[in-house]
């Protein structure tokens, strides 16, 4: 390129044939083979038009890497399509599948622990009452409400914990 910029046309008919190959590889890494070589046409029109700004003091290889990088990501501006749309309002949510599923999770999972505990989990943590609520529904002290739904909670993520390591 040095040579190229002193006037050899030699030099420049060389370094144009010799620039092919590599950038026939660097875009072929990157898009369609139906591309490459409009795109590596493309670069060595652009290295022609642009050969002033290469400053001989720097390397030659990131100077055309970057013009052969330019060059890609204009191609791709060009020819990728975006698609916008909107979603209806009526678009099914995948949101009620995740929690009709949720609920026969923990239905499931209530089965696997005494019936005591399922009923003061399903109060506190499903139906949202309050420990003093159940506590007065139930006849049970709050500590012992506590209590009942602290061991009912382990035993149920025991079960999922062993699910998991099958």
């Amino acid at each position: 390129m040095r040579a190229a910029l002193k006037g050899d046309q030699n030099a420049y008919r060389l370094l144009l044939t010799d620039l092919r190959p590599w950038l026939t590889a660097y875009f072929g890494k990157r898009i369609h083979r139906n591309a490459i070589e409009d795109l590596v046409q493309d670069t060595l029109m652009t290295l022609h038009a642009k050969r002033q700004t290469f400053d001989p003091n720097y390397p030659f290889g990131p100077w055309i890497a970057a013009v052969a990088r330019h060059r890609w990501i204009d191609h791709m501006r060009k020819t990728l399509k975006y698609v916008e749309t909107e979603l209806d309002q009526e678009f099914p949510s995948q949101e009620h599948d995740r929690d009709e599923c949720a609920k026969h999770d923990v239905k499931t999972l209530l089965k696997l622990i005494p019936l005591a505990q399922a009923e003061m989990i399903e109060m506190i943590k499903l139906q949202e009452m309050s420990v003093e609520e159940v506590s007065q529904k139930k006849g049970h002290s709050p500590s012992n409400v506590k209590i009942m739904v602290h061991r009912g909670m382990k035993k149920m993520m025991a079960a999922v914990d062993e699910v998991q390591d099958d």
